[in-house]
């Protein structure tokens, strides 16, 4: 199993981005929208490099 990351337009013309699990989940999504698709897929990048191996807070 394994997940997906989809980019997609919302109805105000802001791309977006989530990651959907194989089982149909939103794992994340982007939170905010990107003016550009290609700063979506920037957005995208940034999890991947960033996030493996980063530890968990508790507030």
């Amino acid at each position: 199993m394994g997940a997906t990351f989809e980019v997609y337009e919302d109805a105000g013309g802001q791309w977006r981005w989530r990651l959907r699990h194989d089982n149909g989940n939103i794992i994340a999504d982007s939170g905010e929208g990107y003016a550009t698709l290609q700063k979506a897929k920037q957005g995208i990048e940034s999890v991947k490099t960033n996030a493996p191996g980063a530890p968990i807070e508790r507030e």
